[in-house]
């Protein structure tokens, strides 16, 4: 599955922007580099559907999401708050009520990449555990 790279104004302002800001329950993720070890930082917008949280990668295979796969681990910060959480993928069958959950979240910013890859096997989707 490709992936869609965001624009150099989605990468160079927006998400520093964003990551230092409350908008949109916007949290940041890290999470330890699959090579490295090093830990990387992203923003990101988590979704609560019928009681469980998740997140999503409107962009396909970003480097957060084979981080993450290779982890299984990472962590979210909100307004100082850190918690830890364990992430198992979700079975593309089972992505549908969480993209749409997801979309109406996060706004009209990300239907490009939507209409771009309708195909929910596109959209890497992780429910996340509490550590």
């Amino acid at each position: 599955m490709p992936r869609l790279r965001p624009t150099a104004l989605t990468t160079r302002v927006f998400n520093p922007l964003v990551r230092r800001t409350t908008w949109w329950d916007v949290h940041t993720l890290e999470v330890a580099g699959r090579r490295s070890g090093r830990p990387h930082r992203m923003p990101v917008v988590p979704v609560e559907v019928a009681g469980h949280r998740y997140l999503v990668s409107p962009y396909g295979e970003s480097d957060w999401v084979h981080n993450v796969r290779t982890a299984g681990r990472l962590t979210l910060t909100q307004r100082g708050r850190t918690t830890a959480w364990t992430a198992v993928e979700v079975p593309v069958d089972q992505r549908p009520a969480v993209l749409r959950a997801w979309r109406r979240k996060a706004g009209w910013t990300v239907g490009v990449y939507f209409r771009k890859r309708p195909d929910p096997a596109d959209h890497p989707v992780f429910r996340l555990t509490p550590v």
